[in-house]
């Protein structure tokens, strides 16, 4: 035979400190909305335009049935060891990218600094250098990428002996700022201010105890 049960229900707001703790963990366990790191990677894009980085692209399929072209970045964290970020694409001399730079992020030391490590290279090579950015192998990290530098020089020069190290080694610094970009707006976006904005937004009921109700 049917039974009635009633159950009194409670807002967010309304909840015990222990109760509360365990609703923001329910929301937690729904994960985040697909491609939360949009932004991000908007940002990096722009960071690359800037500093002469043209991203390799791949195409995806849209729902409509179409494609578009997607920039060649990815991540993988943020907990385990090899964790971190990684692109492919081409680097050249772009005029005055310090400076830009410092117009778009004037108060980012790191973005500051790799602008001016590629200046200073490409000056000791009258600014003929150019580099392919790949990635080899199954993780994401800095060091799954490979650098191959090279200098379109009218007289056959080489690149200078440190050049290969030097933009190697800053390019990864740039992925590496890009991956601690990824971190802080992952740990904004789960964070209990913004979880507590996600539950009550969307009017969530839960029992006494912290359960999500219905």
């Amino acid at each position: 035979m049917p039974e009635v049960i009633c159950t009194t229900v409670y807002q967010f707001p309304e909840l015990s400190n222990a109760a509360k703790e365990k609703a923001r963990g329910w929301y937690r366990e729904l994960g985040l909305h697909d491609d939360w790191w949009d932004a991000v990677y908007e940002d990096f894009e722009r960071v690359c335009e800037i500093l002469g980085i043209r991203l390799k692209t791949t195409p995806v399929r849209l729902m409509g049935g179409g494609t578009r072209a997607k920039p060649c970045i990815w991540f993988s964290g943020f907990w385990s060891q090899g964790d971190g970020a990684c692109f492919e694409g081409y680097w050249s001399h772009a005029k005055g990218a310090a400076a830009r730079i410092r117009d778009y992020a004037p108060t980012d030391a790191t973005l500051n600094g790799i602008a001016d490590r590629l200046q200073a290279i490409q000056r000791r090579n009258f600014y003929q250098l150019a580099a392919e950015v790949s990635h080899s192998g199954r993780y994401h990290h800095e060091y799954t990428m490979s650098v191959n530098v090279t200098r379109d020089s009218p007289t056959w020069q080489p690149p200078t002996e440190d050049a290969e190290e030097i933009v190697t080694e800053t390019l990864r610094d740039l992925v590496r700022w890009l991956y601690r970009q990824l971190e802080a707006e992952y740990e904004h976006l789960t964070s209990d201010e913004i979880i507590e904005e996600g539950i009550i937004v969307n009017e969530y009921t839960f029992t006494e105890a912290g359960r999500r109700f219905g």
